[in-house]
């Protein structure tokens, strides 16, 4: 014999439905599902600061997810300089995956071999967040990315919103679109204007 609980609608009551085991349980319309046998919702969390840096928190928290067994993909939009691109990828343990535009140095501003190298990251990464590839994706500098005019925001937003549910999103970088922190989860705003 096979227990369920199931949660009346209408009195909020927990009663035992009893089937046979030779049956396979089917959920039928009205019945709600315990919270805990629900699929645990990705979050997207924002890391902003009034200059372009690093977010070394942002790291720890990347590695440690992987150290857990979460698949990660880091991807950095504006840094290059190390003949990276998708074809390249830089597999650090089992669990996370570091990729970085393949442009030969830093983009800090638009040129149309900067567009081609984000262009080609952009497509890589839509890619493996649509095919759900990762646990967590960590996209640096994608505000930058947008604001360089080498990322569509409307892209950006359409993406976020058809990403697979339990996928955790870490966007990070300086002049974040209003639309994006507006749907996040979870805003870190760094305010040191310098490093000491």
């Amino acid at each position: 014999m096979v227990q369920q609980l199931r949660v009346d609608q209408d009195t909020r009551h927990l009663s035992r439905i009893v089937t046979r085991s030779d049956k396979v349980p089917s959920i039928s319309r009205g019945v709600v599902r315990h919270p805990f046998l629900q699929a645990i919702e990705g979050s997207l969390r924002v890391f902003t600061s009034v200059h372009r840096s690093f977010f070394t928190n942002v790291m720890v928290q990347a590695l440690h997810a992987a150290d857990q067994g979460m698949a990660v993909l880091v991807a950095q939009f504006l840094k290059g300089g190390i003949d990276q691109g998708p074809h390249h990828m830089t597999h650090m343990g089992q669990n996370l995956d570091w990729i970085r535009c393949g442009y030969p140095g830093c983009i800090f501003d638009t040129t149309d071999d900067a567009q081609t190298a984000v262009d080609e990251l952009w497509t890589y990464v839509k890619t493996v967040i649509q095919a759900d590839n990762y646990g967590l994706v960590m996209l640096d500098e994608l505000s930058l990315a947008i604001d360089y005019g080498l990322v569509s925001e409307a892209e950006v937003l359409d993406l976020l919103n058809q990403r697979p549910p339990q996928m955790d999103i870490i966007l990070t970088g300086p002049k974040m679109p209003y639309a994006i922190l507006a749907m996040a989860d979870q805003v870190t705003e760094f305010r040191r204007e310098f490093l000491p």
